[in-house]
Parts: structure tokens; C-alpha cells; sequence
């Protein structure tokens, strides 16, 4: 079972850096082998491109995921909140100036 488990996730990640030109030369081989027209072999092109794309925009929601959640349990600022705590400061450092020269 735990060997189905990886075969399944590496082949989920090989899909995920799947690119054309690779694609392109295994439908080739795989063509060739099983005697397919060019047509079905464009399909397949497409096909394994769709997949990896969603396999790629699934990695990479997955890690956005888990770098959330990582974030969320450090308690570490966000960009927003930073920006918003410099924009206070630069506020309290205008009125702090304004008040020194009257």
C-alpha cells in the first residue's frame, strides 16, 4: 500500500514538472509502440499537457498551503501588516514633528 501511495505522489509530481518538449518525445515513443495516427498523438500531447497543469496548480496550491499554515502557527507578521504598522508610525512620526515646532 505505502509503495502505491508513492508511486501515485511521484507520479503526481513527475506530471507536475512535465514539460512539452518531454510530453512531445514520450507520446512519440508511446505512438510509435502502439501504432497511433498523429492526430490520436496530438491528443494524448494535449491531454498530458492538461494534466500536468492542473497536477502543477495543484503542487503549488498545496504549497502555498502548507507555507500558510507554517506562517499562521510561527505568528509572523504579514505584508499587510507590516505596511499597515509603517503607515502608523509615519503618521505618529508627522504629528510627533508637528507638535515639536509650535
Amino acid at each position: 500500500m505505502v509503495d502505491l501511495i508513492k508511486k501515485a505522489f511521484f507520479t503526481g509530481l513527475g506530471l507536475a514538472v512535465l514539460t512539452k518538449e518531454k510530453a512531445e518525445e514520450m507520446v512519440k515513443d508511446i505512438a510509435q509502440q502502439a501504432k497511433l495516427s498523429e492526430q490520436e498523438g496530438k491528443e494524448l500531447v494535449d491531454s498530458l499537457m492538461k494534466q500536468s497543469d492542473r497536477a502543477r496548480q495543484d503542487f503549488q496550491s498545496k504549497v502555498d498551503e502548507a507555507v500558510q499554515t507554517v506562517v499562521s502557527r510561527l505568528h509572523l507578521a504579514t505584508r499587510e501588516e507590516l505596511e499597515g504598522l509603517r503607515a502608523r508610525v509615519a503618521e505618529l512620526e508627522a504629528k510627533l514633528g508637528q507638535g515639536n515646532r509650535s
